[in-house]
């Protein structure tokens, strides 16, 4: 049997390094479709009522992403969202096959240099890369990029972050 649910009408799931843009566009996004917008990790943050660093503090980032994959997984999310996921998340567990199973995913594809610029200038504290240098960080990146691609690259659709816009996320999308 066909499926006739266009992409639009799926639930969308935005992937990427952290600093990539997700909840940007993902706001974005879902003001121009009409749909809601979750940040996973706010609702990560709400379900276990401790901020991400906590968490990262009190089980390390087995016992985090654990908590990612059960409010990801166990969470009834509508058709009309669109959720910004954590960096991490997709690379994970099943977690990518998954979001692909259950939506449509984007990947956000940010250079290296671009990343480590944003992220160096984060107002958020990020437990992964608290206290490094720039250097450091752009090393850090490059590493986990280097794991974390082979997820990233399963998404539906992949998207240069580099002026990324939304409407540029619409055209592929249809």
């Amino acid at each position: 049997m066909q499926n006739n649910i266009s992409n639009i009408d799926k639930k969308i799931f935005l992937v990427g390094f952290m600093g990539c843009g997700k909840s940007k566009m993902g706001k974005a996004l879902a003001s121009k479709l009409n749909k809601t917008f979750i940040d996973l990790d706010d609702l990560v943050e709400a379900k276990n009522q401790m901020s991400i660093p906590e968490m990262f503090s009190a089980y390390g980032e087995e016992g985090f992403r654990e908590k990612e994959k059960e409010v990801l997984q166990q969470s009834a999310f509508a058709d009309d969202i669109v959720i910004a996921t954590g960096g991490g998340a997709s690379c994970f567990f099943d977690n990518m096959e998954w979001m692909k199973n259950n939506g449509l995913t984007i990947f956000i594809d940010t250079p290296v240099k671009v990343l480590a610029d944003r992220l160096i200038n984060a107002r958020v504290e990020r437990p992964l890369v608290k206290g490094k240098s720039y250097e450091e960080l752009i090393e850090f990146i490059q590493i986990k990029l280097t794991e974390r691609k082979p997820f990233y690259n399963q998404a539906h659709i992949i998207l240069k972050g580099i002026d990324l816009n939304v409407e540029t996320i619409l055209e592929a999308i249809k």
